[in-house]
């Protein structure tokens, strides 16, 4: 065998391996690191999308969270101030209560008085007609002197 034939059959045969992987097998390796290469920066963007989308959310909720706060204390300092509205109406509104309790029961007593007294007058007129009858040891008739009674009654 002659070494020159041989050694150009193999670079014949290394000429066609090398083209048939060059025109066959390398696009399509090429091609698929491309692709990774391709789908491995998408991912990084889309993480530094989510990232920064992320950090944008976290500040949204903080300011919610802050508005939220802020709202809840005033709608608590509403309510303080509703209830202490109440509370003060409530308060007018028993102390107007008890003024009218206290002067309904200064016109009841008021009234009682009056009637102690016209009862008291009324006693009295009977028993000065009474006395009146055992010291003139005749008896004194009440409708023929009622314009006395009535003076006596007023004077007491």
């Amino acid at each position: 065998m002659n070494l020159n034939a041989t050694l150009i059959a193999q670079i014949v045969v290394f000429m066609i391996l090398w083209w048939f992987t060059m025109k066959f097998v390398w696009p399509p390796i090429t091609k698929a690191l491309d692709e990774r290469a391709t789908k491995i920066a998408d991912g990084l963007a889309a993480a530094d999308k989510a990232k920064s989308e992320l950090a944008s959310a976290n500040q949204r909720v903080q300011q919610e969270l802050a508005q939220s706060r802020e709202d809840i204390a005033k709608r608590i300092a509403d309510a303080e101030k509703r209830g202490n509205t109440l509370v003060e109406d409530a308060k007018s509104r028993a102390a107007a209560e008890a003024a009218k309790i206290v002067a309904d029961a200064k016109a009841e007593a008021d009234q009682l008085v009056v009637r102690a007294r016209e009862a008291l007058r009324e006693q009295v007129a009977t028993l000065a007609v009474k006395g009146a009858e055992q010291i003139l040891q005749r008896e004194v008739s009440p409708q023929v002197h009622a314009d006395l009674l009535s003076r006596l009654k007023t004077e007491l």
